[in-house]
Parts: structure tokens; C-alpha cells; sequence
């Protein structure tokens, strides 16, 4: 199960918008045996990071609690958000390179079949993604 401490910003009814705490990572940045990913997190993210979660403790504004994900959950979501919108690139590609009418146009068909591919793509996993929070699978708790 990940956790991350967060400090309740905002709450809407049984949901509270949450901010983190700390600097993200595993916690080995300092050391010459982490990766550095918490460089990457600063220079792309200058903004605190927020979030929308279930308010189970009933946290009021200004409370710290601890953010919880289910086992899984990260994993599902990043089949959806990465490895959905690229089998559909992949596979619009193969569709459109095997209707082009010839050889010459061949190379056309397959880029217009991976950018169709990417926004169907992009598009299934929102659609999905939308879907799945309605269904509180992938709430995160507080």
C-alpha cells in the first residue's frame, strides 16, 4: 500500500482536496544509490502537488493525515494512462499502413493510423479513467 502525508487544503462534503507533504521520492536522493528522480519532480513541478481524496477520517482544513492507495491501483492506472494509448498507436499504425493502396502511400497511412490510434488512445483511457473513479476504485483515502 503507498502513503504519502498530505495537509487537508479544501473540503467538499466526503471529499477533501489535499496537499503533499514532502519532496516525493523514495526517500534517497541524498545518497549516491537513489536514482535523483526527486531533481526531475523540482524542476518540472514547481507547483505543491494537490489532490482529491475520500475523506474517510472526516478531516477538517489544516489537518495532516495520511493518503492512502490500494495495492494495485497505481499499476492499473498506469497500464491505462501508458500502455492502452500505445497498443492503439501501434495498432492504428498496422491498420493504416495494411489499407494504403500502394507502396508510396504506405508510409502515410501508417502515420495518420498511429495519430488516430494515439487520440482514440488518449481518449478510451479518459473515458475509463472517469469511469473507474465513479466506481471509487481508485480513491485515494485520507
Amino acid at each position: 500500500m503507498l502513503e504519502t502525508r498530505a495537509f487537508v487544503v479544501q473540503v467538499y462534503g466526503n471529499e477533501a482536496l489535499v496537499e503533499a507533504i514532502g519532496e516525493g521520492g523514495c526517500g534517497q536522493c541524498s545518497s549516491e544509490k537513489g536514482c535523483g528522480s526527486n531533481k526531475l519532480t523540482q524542476l518540472f513541478c514547481s507547483k505543491p502537488r494537490q489532490f482529491k481524496v475520500h475523506n474517510e477520517a472526516n478531516a477538517g482544513v489544516g489537518d495532516e493525515v495520511t493518503v492512502t492507495l490500494a495495492d494495485g491501483v497505481l499499476l492499473r492506472s498506469s497500464i491505462l494512462m501508458y500502455v492502452l494509448p500505445l497498443v492503439l498507436l501501434l495498432s492504428g499504425g498496422a491498420l493504416g499502413a495494411h489499407w494504403s493502396y500502394d507502396a508510396a502511400s504506405r508510409d502515410g497511412f501508417a502515420a495518420i493510423g498511429s495519430l488516430l490510434g494515439l487520440i482514440a488512445g488518449f481518449g478510451l483511457a479518459k473515458w475509463l479513467s472517469k469511469r473507474l473513479r465513479v466506481m471509487a476504485v481508485a480513491h485515494p483515502v485520507a
